[in-house]
């Protein structure tokens, strides 16, 4: 029997790996296109002008500053590594298929939607993994709408998409242990009390009319990844901390965003007498300018004395073996479910899963 050939794309938003310009409008452009315009209308011909101004406000201030986005690199590191893990694989769904592992990105080449028309004229199904724990409109979504443009109704044959991530108690437990395998303790320590800030990115709660939004933000998801970290974190034998605290970060379009900001979270632990304090972007996967700029920035201003910045879980070999074992469970998924496709087809199928 022939193997089928599946893809497996390792997603995230991307940022310009080398500072300029030119790179930066393409990149700002598809921002405000993509995920701007789901919160605000936004006229055609104001895009370009709002794209051109963020990007040059980014390329003055990152210039300023010498700052350069790690993200991708780190996503390819990432990718490198899960490719590494499910080679290593035997038996299973790898007696059955051969497994090909792609970065793409949504804002910068190479792109999700250009890779996805790719893999679909070369592969048999693609397992699309969003690189944010947490879903919503913003995120997997991104993801979720470029699929159905390439793949229209066969995706719910060829494709899936790995999700609630942000639910699963293992990641939990290497979030957990990485972190107090982090924390210097020999200067933490010297504080007398200490709190955590987990960033993470925040949602919109009203529109500017004061309504619900209109598009899926992952609000309570948001909430219920605080409750059970911040549950683990406090409950572990190894925790130094006196209270952990959400810190989200903000756009300033579109209405109402969460109020728990880093600022809040900071200036409340000022306030409160915290002479200590650890920051850790549990909302996402990788580094980039949003954590290790501007979030990382905010910390630094803080008058709070003992203050730690802890990257995120970036190229942690017990993360690359978790989220291989979950794709590893959705290849087999996907395997399973083209079978029913073939054995009962489509309108059975339909009948029995969806």
């Amino acid at each position: 029997m022939v193997k089928k050939k599946y893809a497996v794309l390792i997603v995230t938003y991307g940022e310009v790996e080398k500072l300029t310009l030119r790179n930066l409008w393409p990149s700002s452009r598809r921002i405000v296109n993509v995920i701007t315009r789901q919160i605000v209308k936004v006229p055609k011909l104001l895009i370009y002008f709002i794209a051109d101004y963020r990007s040059t406000r980014h390329y003055i201030d990152w210039r300023l500053h010498n700052y350069e986005s790690t993200l991708v690199e780190t996503n390819r590191i990432q990718t490198r590594l899960i490719a590494s893990r499910l080679r290593d694989s035997h038996g299973g769904i790898f007696s059955d298929v051969d497994v090909d592992v792609l970065e793409a990105y949504y804002f910068v080449p190479p792109y999700l939607e250009d890779t996805l028309k790719k893999v679909r004229e070369e592969y048999d199904g693609v397992v699309v993994v969003p690189m944010i724990p947490v879903e919503s409109a913003f995120s997997c979504g991104v993801a979720c709408l470029m699929i159905a443009d390439e793949y229209k109704d066969s995706r719910f044959r060829d494709v899936r998409v790995l999700n609630r991530l942000w639910q699963d108690p293992e990641l939990h437990r290497i979030y957990t242990d990485y972190l107090f395998q982090k924390v210097d303790r020999g200067y933490i320590g010297k504080g007398s009390k200490t709190g955590l800030v987990l960033v993470i990115h925040g949602t919109l709660v009203r529109d500017r009319a004061g309504n619900p939004p209109r598009v899926f933000t992952g609000l309570d998801e948001t909430a219920g990844f605080f409750h059970y970290m911040k549950e683990k974190i406090l409950g572990d034998p190894r925790n130094i901390f006196d209270d952990v605290r959400q810190g989200c970060m903000n756009h300033s379009a579109g209405g109402e965003w969460t109020s728990d900001t880093i600022e809040k979270a900071l200036g409340e632990f000022h306030e409160e007498g915290y002479d200590s304090v650890v920051m850790f972007p549990y909302g996402f996967f990788a580094d980039n300018s949003e954590t290790e700029y501007e979030a990382n920035a905010l910390l630094e201003k803080s008058p709070i004395p003992y203050k730690q910045y802890i990257r995120c879980i970036n190229g942690s070999p017990d993360f690359a073996g978790w989220l291989s074992g979950r794709i590893r469970s959705e290849l087999q998924t996907l395997y399973n479910l083209q079978g029913m496709f073939d054995r009962l087809g489509p309108a059975d199928v339909a009948e029995h899963v969806f």
